[in-house]
């Protein structure tokens, strides 16, 4: 989709209800699902974090969404795909300076560049303690990105149109942190499986682009 058509239908966001779980559903696994409908999940004074979904105009102009490829470390997130983002510092203020100073600092995205819509629904992370705040932007004037190399591995450039494709949606057996040789809910994009919270994320995003789009 062309991005000024895209920016045009995308504000509508604004005013829609989150549908919240019923889309977190869709992309966590079943054990997760019994967990959190039991309230075994219980949060234990959580980190907070926040991570921005920005869309971007490729060089064709199509819409795109940003996403990275951490770096291998030792850590529960190691070689994840997910939104630019991190972790809350004291002097941020607010979730959405976290958001965006995360985001310049991962992939130079400056903040003045990015108008940010709206939040969706935050998403407990069990196997690090974290309560993650997403946020939906728009960078309508995209300069080339400069990723943070102690943290990020590579950037995945999504097209719009592979994102809201379900066709682009798979089942994969995975070992996780917590769980082994699980099969798990995902998106494949751009020969990439992501899942987990991030999965979460965007599974919400996809659920209200679909009813402006």
């Amino acid at each position: 989709m062309d991005f000024s058509i895209f920016e045009q239908r995308i504000s509508k966001i604004k005013d829609l209800p989150l549908p919240g779980e019923i889309s977190h559903y869709k992309m966590a696994p079943d054990f997760r699902i019994k967990e959190l409908r039991e309230g075994k999940i219980v949060n234990k004074n959580p980190r907070k974090a926040a991570v921005m979904a920005l869309f971007y105009p490729g060089l064709d102009n199509r819409t795109h969404l940003l996403c990275i490829l951490r770096k291998t470390y030792e850590g529960v997130h190691s070689n994840q795909v997910a939104l630019p983002g991190g972790k809350a510092e004291k002097e941020d203020g607010s979730l959405k300076i976290t958001a965006l100073r995360e985001t310049y600092e991962e992939v130079g995205v400056n903040p003045k560049d990015v108008e940010v819509l709206r939040t969706i629904s935050e998403v407990y992370i069990p196997p690090s303690n974290f309560e993650v705040q997403p946020f939906i932007g728009l960078y309508q004037k995209p300069k080339p990105f400069k990723i943070q190399e102690s943290e990020v591995a590579s950037l995945l450039e999504i097209s719009l149109v592979d994102f809201l494709e379900d066709m682009n949606l798979t089942t994969k057996k995975l070992s996780t942190s917590y769980a082994k040789e699980v099969s798990v809910p995902a998106f494949k994009l751009n020969d990439y499986i992501i899942w987990g919270a991030t999965a979460m994320m965007l599974s919400e995003i996809k659920d209200l682009l679909k009813q402006v789009l």
